[in-house]
C-alpha cells in the first residue's frame, strides 16, 4: 500500500489472483482482469505489476523492492516524487524548513516555498506558466526586471530568462 505521508512507502505484493471466483480482481490501470500469480495493492487499488507506473516516468513500478509516492491523484517514484515536490530543506528566500511533502518552486538549482517564491521588487507571487528573470540569485518578475546598467553596477550577471513551469 502507498502511504502518501511518506514513512514508510510501499506496494504489498499479494498473491493469488489467478484462484477462484472470490479471488478475480479488476485492475486498476488497464480494467482487465488480474489473473496473474501476483497482483499488487496500491492506493486502496488492484493492479497488474505491469500497469503499476510512475504517473511521470512511467517506470514500472511493480517489482518486488520498489517504492511509490502518491500526491495529487499521481502515482510517482521516488525520482519523480522528490523532482516534484523536493526535499525537507530550507526555503532559499525565508530559511525556513520545507517539509518534504509540501510542493515548492525551484530555479536554478534553489528551492522555495510557495508563498515565498515572489518578485523580489513589486512581491507578487509567481505561479506555473510566469516568465521570471533570475539575475544573482534574486527573482524578478517580468515587468521588474533590473536594467543592464544596474546589473553592471552591482557586477552581476543576468541569467537567461526563466519560466516557471
Amino acid at each position: 500500500m502507498v502511504n502518501s505521508r511518506l514513512e514508510a512507502p510501499a506496494v504489498a505484493v499479494l498473491g493469488g489472483g489467478g484462484g477462484g471466483a472470490a479471488a478475480v480482481r479488476a485492475c486498476a490501470g488497464c480494467g482487465g482482469r488480474i489473473a496473474d500469480r501476483f497482483l499488487l495493492f496500491s492506493m486502496e487499488c488492484y493492479w497488474h505489476t505491469r500497469c503499476l507506473k510512475c504517473s511521470c516516468c512511467h517506470a514500472q513500478l511493480g517489482e518486488f523492492s520498489s517504492i511509490c509516492y502518491s500526491k495529487g491523484g499521481m502515482i510517482l517514484c521516488k525520482n519523480d516524487y522528490i523532482r516534484l515536490f523536493g526535499h525537507s530543506g530550507a526555503c532559499s528566500a525565508c530559511g525556513q524548513s520545507i517539509p518534504a511533502s509540501e510542493l515548492v518552486m525551484r530555479a536554478q538549482g534553489s528551492v522555495y516555498h510557495l508563498k515565498c517564491f515572489s518578485c523580489a521588487t513589486c512581491r507578487n507571487r509567481l505561479v506555473p506558466g510566469d516568465r521570471f528573470h533570475y539575475v544573482n540569485g534574486t527573482i524578478f518578475c517580468e515587468q521588474d526586471r533590473p536594467g543592464a546598467a544596474l546589473v553592471a553596477l552591482q557586477g552581476g550577471s543576468i541569467m537567461a530568462d526563466q519560466k516557471v513551469c
